[in-house]
């Protein structure tokens, strides 16, 4: 187990250290999310923390959303802000013990907030919860890779080394619409379950 186990993140909610909560979606996932026609796919956002894309899409229409964390505030928080969310669709659990197929799984500050150690498990995980031609599509982080963190970087090369067995790379782009304080530090990407 690493250090950044449940007892780590309930600790940074219940002190309010949570420096990666914008406050609201972020703009490359509102505007992925724009473009979505099929309010019925099944949608997972893990490690979702106050997940103001999970409420955006329910706001929006999108019928099949779930939210997972291993910290259980923000779960309670989302519920707060919106409580017509599904209680069912809040998991409170670690994300590499979930069971269940998804069409989308939308990354936001997870893959960046986890020990690198376990970046192959995640791209294995992600691939296990993924239907057939299902989408991984978020955010990574474009910096370097240090022992400082999280969030923990990377950059083009290393992810593509990470994913390419298991996905297509449809886009893995700097983000032309990043926050101001991610500006040129963000990379927006589609990958697609081979």
């Amino acid at each position: 187990m690493t250090k950044f186990d449940k007892t780590y993140w309930d600790t940074k909610y219940r002190n309010n250290k949570t420096g990666w909560d914008i406050g609201y979606i972020s703009t490359p996932i509102k505007t992925y999310i724009d473009q979505i026609s099929e309010k019925n796919k099944s949608i997972l956002i893990p490690g979702g923390g106050n997940s103001y894309e999970a409420e955006y899409l329910h706001k929006n229409g999108f019928k099949n959303v779930s939210v997972i964390d291993i910290a259980k505030q923000p779960l309670i928080n989302l519920h707060n802000r919106f409580p017509s969310f599904h209680e069912k669709d809040l998991i409170h659990a670690n994300f590499f013990d979930h069971q269940n197929k998804y069409d989308l799984i939308i990354e936001q500050t997870f893959f960046c907030a986890l020990d690198p150690t376990l970046r192959e498990e995640y791209v294995n995980k992600m691939y296990d919860l993924l239907n057939d031609g299902g989408k991984l599509v978020g955010l990574l982080f474009d910096f370097e890779l240090t022992n400082e963190g999280p969030p923990f970087g990377g950059n083009i090369i290393e992810y593509i080394q990470l994913f390419y067995a298991k996905f297509e790379v449809r886009i893995l782009e700097r983000c032309y619409n990043s926050i101001k304080p991610r500006d040129g530090r963000e990379l927006f990407f589609i990958f697609v379950k081979k």
